[in-house]
């Protein structure tokens, strides 16, 4: 049966205004076709990753398009953000003054949709499962009806993840090691709470700067300090290099554990030897292309490699997943479709698939529960182990 959740009070308020706005009508919808956006950095840093998103999108909008939605085909615009911020800006203007889209989905960035967000909203464009720190673009777009949420938070992720690991290592001496800026204010935020909550405080904490790439004095100073668990707040890049520190003092008694950026299968594949007995904290399902048991899992794999020949990571399987409840959503809205329409029919849309620890549903809309699991890189590859929570 489908959950139901009713529109609080501010809700109600941000679609009063949102009409006053313009967003009454169906941009991006004729009878024929929903035009679709989205921004991702194609020409940046994550360009080869972006590749990925832009592929698993557009697989999902053709297999929609083989019978259509309510007689009409789903076409997406892609434009590059570069991970600049003032592109994403450029790039949404456009898909929002040219273009005229309906929604943007599966937007990448955290910078580049805080910049963007509000905008988007105001105009009356739905923004769906941005690929940034939830919290944060939430509460930037000032808690827009038209914006939904899909990545989980890092603060709450981090206490729950965290907490689990205190209580089953026994751990008493933790560090910190973070990134400067908005995403290490949520880690050390989640740190802090798990600390809290066990009754211990912080024996080492140290920083480092977007784009550093030698980590020889934080992990010398979790080392002075005599930790037995290092938290890295870390992303791909930077959990190997907290890690090839790690080995070069040969220190074997320590654990570390990353967060939901660092748990990722680039991160096993790029470090290799120096990541293995790495933990990390994770929030959606990993597959192995080549050896996955689930048929959904390896039908999306299997149908991925066949396309575009090369084999899909975690990140192609999360877009794939977005836009699958995405065009859910479009689906329960039926065929007077408005931005309104859709953001009322889509808190009745639950979802659950490969990628999914459990069935989730819109709170606040924000995607929930926020379950996570403790993994391990063995053999080259994440292991669960163990089962998913959410820490209550």
């Amino acid at each position: 049966m489908p959950l139901r959740h009713s529109f609080n009070r501010r809700h109600c308020l941000l679609f009063c205004a949102a009409l006053t706005l313009g967003s009454a009508h169906a941009a991006g919808v004729s009878d024929k076709e929903i035009l679709l956006g989205t921004h991702l950095d194609l020409s940046g840093p994550t360009a080869t990753g972006s590749v990925m998103l832009r592929n698993a999108m557009q697989m999902r909008l053709d297999e929609a398009n083989a019978t259509g939605i309510h007689g009409r085909q789903i076409r997406l615009v892609t434009e590059d953000n570069g991970s600049q911020p003032q592109m994403a800006v450029r790039a949404v203007q456009k898909m929002i003054r040219s273009d005229k889209v309906f929604a943007i989905v599966n937007p990448f960035g955290s910078g580049t949709n805080a910049a963007t967000v509000k905008m988007a909203t105001d105009a009356g464009v739905i923004v769906f499962a941005p690929w940034a720190a939830s919290s944060v673009i939430q509460k930037v777009s000032g808690n827009s009806p038209l914006l939904f949420t899909t990545v989980q938070n890092y603060d709450s992720t981090t206490a729950t993840g965290l907490g689990w690991a205190i209580r089953n290592w026994d751990g008493k001496r933790v560090g910190l090691i973070y990134q400067e800026g908005p995403f290490g204010d949520l880690i050390r935020a989640g740190v802090h709470t798990a600390m809290q909550q066990a009754g211990l405080t912080l024996a080492a904490e140290a920083a480092y700067k977007v784009g550093d790439i030698d980590f020889s004095s934080q992990v010398a100073r979790m080392k002075a300090a005599n930790v037995d668990l290092i938290f890295a707040g870390t992303v791909i890049r930077e959990t190997v290099g907290v890690m090839a520190e790690v080995r070069k003092l040969n220190w074997t008694s320590v654990k570390v554990l990353t967060g939901l950026p660092g748990r990722s299968s680039v991160v096993a594949a790029l470090g290799k030897d120096t990541v293995e007995g790495l933990y990390g904290i994770g929030g959606w399902k990993l597959h192995d292309p080549n050896t996955t048991t689930d048929p959904a899992a390896r039908e999306f794999f299997t149908g991925y490699k066949a396309r575009f020949g090369h084999d899909a990571d975690e990140n192609a399987a999360n877009a794939y997943s977005y836009m699958s409840w995405f065009l859910d959503g479009i689906q329960a809205t039926g065929a007077d479709l408005t931005a309104e329409r859709f953001s009322k029919a889509m808190q009745g849309v639950p979802h659950e698939d490969f990628t999914t620890y459990t069935r989730q549903a819109w709170k606040n809309n924000h995607a929930m529960p926020e379950l996570v699991s403790i993994d391990q890189i063995k053999g080259g590859r994440w292991v669960q182990l163990s089962k998913p929570t959410d820490g209550k």
